[in-house]
């Protein structure tokens, strides 16, 4: 008879497009959120945590239309009842569309109008690659309900707020503003009205950044030439119908007194461009008027990624500092949030448009751009103080030096493992990043003594010290029982 298989061993391995995070990795990344959240929370927004499951309705515009709706978002079909098919769930693609079923909902009981904060994960069933995860975090804030620009200026605000709350200096971000109606005069002063042709200016503007002015002037005539030698088909404008764009795109001016100047000049006589003008010059006074000048927040009608989603203003924030590159290379930063007023939120679920305006940050991204600052990540989060065994008879006593650590608020923990080998305890404190090794053997028990070893002293002593240095400071130190907590907390507070 054949001796059956032994079944297959699982493989031990993250599944394509995630990833685990680890210690230090979740720390930094409460520890900013927390940051954030304080400066939401200041500003009268409330937080608001949602399923992380959505009904494939209520997802909505996300997904295509398709007999299984799963491309894009990781979907499922409920078992089917007897009087109907299952329901298709889905995890949620973002904090948005979740926002939007809530304001839905609830709107007989939510405040009008409603503010907001949400931080979590979102997943995407997206083609993974370097650096994009089909899982991420999010943080966001909104105002659903509220028509007035000044809104759109409150976000703004706290968007700066939170940047130098979490360690970005004032002179190294700057938020960045323009606006979806001024994009409009700009269409309608070229005489664009064909949707499908509007479309194609939109994302011809959209590659601004890559291609430049004189790549938009191409793309938006008869095409050009991308960096392989494809040939790109352009929209097929006359080149002075296509002056409006450019004009609209390079109108930035010294300050934001130019600006508006040129943005009038460059929509003409179309009321709505004039109006997204207004709201502009309406938003920069507001933020004067609390101490938010030009050198934290600019109109600069170059920010274009999104327009084609939002209704009214739009604003980014990029960070100006430089940073090497993979191969080592200058570089600046870029953006690390965005957002904008898009007025048809709730109207998919109510038939009724209703205002809202919001920012997004990217929790990644700005977790990068601290680390990149020297912020975070400069020296490793320590860990607990370990208190290590001599004698397995006497955990008793173990255990009542890290319960009166703990009690006075420091992080500790007994060495669990096995304590035969002294030295495997201290490789496991330095595995740990533990400052501190408290040590009480036979002989300190019975004198009522501990020892109290600084284990960053030691590390410095070791890598740095002469020998005479090194008996004149000595790492380790012989303390009462009685001050053990005294002791650890002097080391601790340097």
């Amino acid at each position: 008879m054949a001796k059956a298989k032994a079944p297959r061993r699982p493989r031990a391995e993250t599944p394509k497009g995630f990833r685990d995070y680890f210690g230090a990795d979740v720390t930094e990344r409460k520890e900013m959120l927390d940051r954030i959240a304080t400066v939401y929370h200041r500003y009268g927004f409330d937080p608001l945590e949602t399923s992380a499951v959505e009904t494939v309705e209520a997802l909505g515009k996300f997904l295509p239309d398709v007999d299984r709706p799963n491309e894009g978002v990781f979907a499922w079909q409920e078992e089917p009842g007897a009087d109907k098919p299952g329901d298709w769930l889905a995890l949620r693609y973002d904090l948005t569309a979740p926002l939007a079923r809530v304001a839905a909902q609830f709107r007989n009981d939510l405040p009008n109008p409603y503010r907001r904060f949400a931080m979590g994960p979102v997943w995407r069933n997206e083609k993974p690659g370097p650096g994009r995860f089909r899982q991420f975090y999010q943080c966001d804030a909104d105002t659903v309900g509220a028509p007035s620009v000044a809104a759109d200026a409150e976000i703004c605000a706290m968007l700066s707020d939170a940047l130098e709350e979490v360690g970005i200096p004032r002179g190294d971000y700057i938020v960045r503003i323009n606006n979806r109606k001024v994009l409009n005069g700009v269409l309608e002063t070229m005489g664009v009205s064909d949707l499908g042709q509007a479309a194609d200016v939109l994302r011809t503007i959209d590659k601004f950044d890559k291609v430049g002015e004189e790549g938009v002037r191409q793309l938006l005539g008869k095409g050009r030439l991308d960096a392989s030698g494809a040939y790109i088909d352009g929209v097929g404008l006359a080149p002075e119908q296509g002056e409006p764009v450019l004009l609209f795109l390079t109108s930035k001016g010294a300050d934001n007194t130019a600006t508006l100047t040129n943005l009038r000049a460059a929509v003409g006589d179309s009321a709505d461009g004039l109006a997204g003008v207004d709201e502009l010059d309406q938003i920069v006074t507001l933020l004067a008027a609390q101490g938010y000048g030009p050198d934290r927040i600019v109109i600069d009608p170059s920010v274009v990624r999104g327009l084609g989603y939002y209704t009214g203003p739009v604003f980014e924030a990029e960070l100006t500092f430089e940073i090497l590159d993979e191969k080592g290379r200058p570089r600046q930063f870029g953006s690390v949030a965005g957002g904008g007023r898009y007025d048809d939120l709730v109207k998919r679920f109510t038939g009724q448009a209703v205002p809202a305006t919001g920012v997004s940050i990217g929790v990644d991204r700005l977790l990068a751009a601290l680390r990149a600052k020297g912020r975070i990540g400069a020296e490793a989060t320590h860990g607990p103080v370990v208190v290590t065994v001599m004698d397995r008879d006497r955990m008793a006593d173990y255990m009542a030096m890290v319960g009166e650590l703990r009690a006075a608020g420091i992080r500790a923990e007994v060495y669990l493992g096995n304590p035969k080998n002294f030295g495997n305890q201290l490789k496991y404190a330095d595995k740990r990043g533990a400052p501190v090794a408290v040590i009480q053997g036979e002989d300190e028990a019975q004198r009522g003594v501990v020892q109290i070893k600084d284990l960053i002293l030691g590390a410095k002593i070791a890598a740095q010290a002469t020998h005479e240095e090194w008996k004149e400071q000595p790492a380790q130190t012989e303390v009462p029982r009685a001050e053990l907590v005294a002791a650890v907390r002097r080391i601790l507070e340097g």
